[in-house]
């Protein structure tokens, strides 16, 4: 690893509601007014869906129409849940509720333990296979090393699907699961399980949802305290729920509606682990009133990367590509992706790690560069090779980098410094908090050049170097920062595992890699046997694969490169053949037989309120234009006037008065702030457009069905030239 460079960014928090929606393109706006009823959002990779959900919240907060308390937030990874917490940090909603599903029930669980059941709450226990094992020893089941793995992982599959030991086989059967062992055996090892946890007074993180969901389920009072506490909640990653989890989401919710929804069916990797996309593709079916979101503008990569992911999805099949979404990049032009093609694995990993020597030598960080591939036995053939070149790297999934020794000491000691730095002589000459955490990460072992070579001193430099750049960055957000400023925020950074970046060029798996990107991807081992995975067989495992291989190309800013082996080691039979995937889609290859399927386009799709079995109206976006000047709209304050700051304004003065003096009445009899109502970008609109009727009226940006059916009839009396209920101004 070397040392991180790509500064961490700390915006300053937006200083009114209406600024934490400037930005946001007509997509993302959408859903961050949407905050109302059931709401789904489809969003593309790369598309600022968290970017879109963030600001969703942050609006509602800093609104006051969301009670930073009374939010729930939910994802899948707690490096997910940190970022969501982080994000909303900056835009001023502190105190928002971001956790995973099972930090979510594990907090309830502990609450109510002691009110629903008595006693201590069993211990939980992180890793599953030594029990596993013992359960195997009391069965008198001999489990090779790979079974143990195996079963363990069928064990929880069968619990987020809530099926019991008994109904394992049938169950396992229906899915078409591939068994490492006898159903039958599998059953009984579940069930020796089961009995040695029930022995050991343990649970597992399975257990943690299970027993949430039958506590709220039993227990009405609790359940009921629950929802008192929260109100609205917001799910990402909305298509790896398990049966399991939208269980619990449902009893968490009740009766209300107040659920927001986000992810892409084209993203489902994980449904050996029981994750389906079925919950957000019937989204709409359980929810005939809700507002759909497409998020369609791909911000991330190149039109050229872009190109190659839909031609990706573009021959799938099955119900995830009835709903694939079209990307439409919206970076500059990029080069085109490169294939390679070599004679066997080792020649492979020599020459990616070629390549990467001369991408870092010609400028390129080396933390945004990243080789992916399909399995983790592959990682150590690249591994030798980056080592042989002299290329920095790390792992995906190794130690995280708060739990580092040398930056659990670093903090030790920058937390000192803060609190008696004044008598410390190494600060004399320290003028600014980058040279104060410079002179103190000194005594740590830092130093302004890297030590040569690799290894473990090598990485201890690296750790400390990311955080003297954490350091410059923070400083020149918020001039004036101490170094207890910095250590308050280290130590929210460290409860959030929001790591600086610390630079060397990632390893990881397909499946790690999910969520994240870098400016150079490094595709490999892209070949039949692979890529599909030799075991999967039936046609939504092939296609499974290929939902992979796209989450894998889209982890690409810029430069993509894809490559396959024709044989496993050097003098072997070149007997492989790239991915059937990449057929048509690669120079000199064609495209396989198979039906093409229809991509979704970006846009809006309102369901009627109060309806059941409802089909949502779709209304499409194009892009926003000046009314003037005819020039496309970018910038959000201009998108809502729909014309240009500079261009002349035909706005009627007095009509823009008495929309102002309405709005302030309107504030005071509901005792919240006037921008609530309507903001003065959107009653300037108003007051330019002056609209005739309802139809006229909703065109406006900023006035949504909540707005048009609680304000409509007001603001379309003053427009005429009438007094709100009733009357003229003459009157």
């Amino acid at each position: 690893m070397t040392a991180a460079t790509r500064s961490t960014l700390f915006p300053q928090v937006p200083d009114s509601a209406d600024a934490v929606l400037d930005g946001l393109d007509p997509e993302q706006r959408e859903v961050a007014t949407a905050l109302h009823g059931p709401v789904c959002v489809l969003a593309g990779a790369g598309t600022g869906k968290t970017r879109a959900i963030t600001h969703r919240i942050a609006y509602g907060v800093r609104a006051g129409i969301l009670h930073p308390s009374s939010v729930l937030a939910v994802t899948f990874t707690n490096r997910a849940a940190g970022e969501m917490r982080g994000r909303l940090r900056q835009l001023g909603a502190a105190g928002v509720q971001a956790r995973t599903f099972h930090s979510a029930a594990l907090r309830q669980l502990q609450y109510f333990w002691p009110k629903a059941i008595g006693g201590s709450m069993p211990r939980l226990v992180d890793r599953k296979v030594q029990l596993v094992a013992d359960a195997a020893a009391a069965c008198r089941i001999r489990l090779d090393r790979g079974e143990l793995r195996d079963v363990t992982a069928e064990i929880e599959w069968s619990k987020v699907t809530q099926t019991v030991p008994a109904d394992y086989a049938p169950a396992a059967a229906k899915a078409g699961r591939d068994t490492p062992r006898a159903p039958a055996e599998i059953a009984q090892l579940y069930a020796a399980y089961e009995d040695v946890k029930r022995e050991r007074a343990v649970i597992d993180f399975e257990d943690v949802l299970l027993l949430t969901v039958a506590v709220l389920q039993d227990r009405h009072d609790i359940a009921e305290q629950v929802r008192a506490q929260y109100q609205h909640f917001v799910v990402d990653e909305y298509q790896d729920v398990s049966p399991l989890q939208q269980r619990l989401l449902d009893l968490w919710l009740g009766d209300r509606d107040s659920l927001c929804v986000v992810g892409d069916a084209s993203q489902t990797i994980y449904s050996f682990t029981g994750a389906t996309p079925d919950h957000l593709l019937d989204f709409r079916t359980r929810h005939p009133g809700a507002t759909v979101v497409k998020l369609v503008r791909d911000y991330r990569s190149t039109p050229q990367v872009v190109h190659l992911a839909n031609g990706l999805l573009a021959q799938a099949k099955g119900r995830a590509a009835d709903h694939r979404l079209e990307l439409v990049s919206q970076r500059a032009a990029g080069p085109e992706p490169v294939y390679s093609e070599y004679t066997d694995e080792p020649a492979e990993a020599e020459g990616a790690a070629r390549r990467i020597r001369e991408l870092i030598d010609s400028g390129v960080p080396a933390a945004e560069i990243a080789i992916l591939f399909r399995t983790n036995a592959q990682s150590e053939t690249y591994e030798q090779a980056l080592a042989d070149a002299g290329v920095p790297y790390q792992l995906r999934g190794a130690e995280r980098f708060f739990d580092r020794p040398e930056v659990r000491k670093a903090g030790v000691a920058l937390r000192g410094a803060a609190r008696f730095g004044g008598n410390d002589s190494l600060l004399d000459d320290a003028v600014d908090l980058p040279s104060q955490v410079r002179a103190v990460l000194s005594g740590e072992g830092w130093t302004t050049q890297p030590p040569a070579g690799s290894g473990a001193v090598r990485e201890r430099w690296e750790s400390l170097a990311a955080l003297v750049n954490l350091a410059q960055d923070f400083s020149a957000a918020q001039p004036g920062a101490t170094l207890a400023d910095l250590v308050a925020e280290l130590d929210e950074r460290a409860n959030a595992q929001h790591a600086p970046t610390v630079q060397g060029v990632t390893l990881a798996s397909l499946h790690s890699a999910k969520g994240l990107e870098w400016d150079v991807v490094f595709l490999v081992g892209v070949a039949e046997g692979m890529m599909p995975i030799t075991y999967a067989k039936t046609d939504e495992q092939i296609e499974e694969e290929r939902r992979l291989l796209y989450v894998g190309v889209t982890r690409a800013r810029e430069r993509l490169h894809v490559s396959w082996a024709l044989s496993r080691s050097p003098g072997g039979r070149p007997s492989r053949r790239p991915s059937r995937f990449l057929d048509g889609l690669r120079p000199g290859s064609t495209a396989t037989t198979g039906r093409t399927a229809v991509g979704g386009t970006g846009g809006i799709e309102r369901g009627i309120p109060g309806t059941r079995g409802s089909t949502p109206r779709r209304v499409q976006r194009t892009p926003a234009r000046c009314r003037v000047c005819g020039r496309t709209l970018t910038d959000a304050g201009e998108m809502k006037l729909m014309r240009c700051d500079d261009c002349p304004s035909d706005m009627n003065e007095g009509l823009y008065e008495r929309l102002r003096e309405w709005r302030a009445d309107q504030a005071r009899r509901s005792g919240q702030p006037a921008f609530c109502v309507f903001t003065d970008r959107t009653l300037m609109a108003i007051a330019e457009t002056a609209p005739d009727d309802e139809h006229e009226l909703a065109r406006i940006p900023g006035v949504g069905v909540r707005k048009l059916n609680r304000y409509g009839t007001d603001v379309l009396a003053i427009c005429a030239g009438q007094l709100a209920g009733g009357g003229t101004d003459q009157d």
